[in-house]
């Protein structure tokens, strides 16, 4: 698959893909038991593992029904369950350390890993939380990892209120834990503003969707 235009990062590094440490993430309380953190820049070569990416994913369009008629996902889908190989050994890496770093405060380990690839401001993904399953009742975790070029994340209160925006891409790490995806909900808004392609990876518990 050939991937749209990328605009690299200056910071990038030299084309080595390698994680940073996580000492440097930092955490903001929202409200109902809900909290997010951040780490700017938590992988390096962000943009090399995104060309990767592109090429061994076997990327799904897929197609849902929306009232009274079937519309495309405005987005490109691969979902990596438990024990299934991942496309790229820095995530199995990523995906250890953020066990790792959690451990005391989820008690189990990441499992899964979801990826979406927004291939231009037309992609999107609308309001909603992270609840079919586990999340639904129970405090959890989603991290997620944003490689490419950066998009705004909003995140607001369920049943409405202000919007908190995040942009993410080039090796940021956003974690949404506590309550968040039954307290909150987030978004990746269409924009007509330039946009270059960015893939989320997003590494999940058992059980949580």
């Amino acid at each position: 698959m050939s991937s749209p235009l990328l605009q690299g990062s200056l910071l990038d590094g030299f084309g080595v893909v390698e994680l940073g440490g996580l000492d440097r993430i930092r955490r903001t309380e929202l409200t109902r038991g809900a909290w997010v953190d951040l780490l700017p820049g938590w992988l390096s070569g962000a943009d090399v593992l995104f060309d990767r990416l592109v090429e061994a994913v076997p990327w799904q369009a897929e197609r849902r029904p929306m009232y009274d008629r079937v519309v495309d996902v405005p987005r490109l889908l691969r979902f990596y369950g438990e024990g299934e190989e991942l496309p790229d050994p820095v995530l199995d890496e990523a995906r250890t350390a953020l066990s790792e770093h959690y451990r005391a405060e989820l008690r189990e380990p990441f499992r899964t890993a979801g990826m979406c690839y927004y291939r231009d401001g037309r992609d999107s993904v609308a309001w909603h939380g992270d609840n079919l399953g586990r999340g639904a009742a129970h405090d959890t975790m989603v991290a997620i990892v944003s490689v490419g070029a950066p998009r705004a994340l909003l995140l607001r209160p369920r049943g409405g209120g202000e919007a908190i925006r995040y942009q993410v891409g080039h090796g940021d790490l956003l974690v949404m834990g506590g309550s968040c995806q039954r307290t909150w909900e987030h978004a990746v808004p269409k924009t007509r503003k330039p946009a270059g392609p960015r893939i989320s990876i997003q590494f999940r518990p058992r059980g949580v969707r």
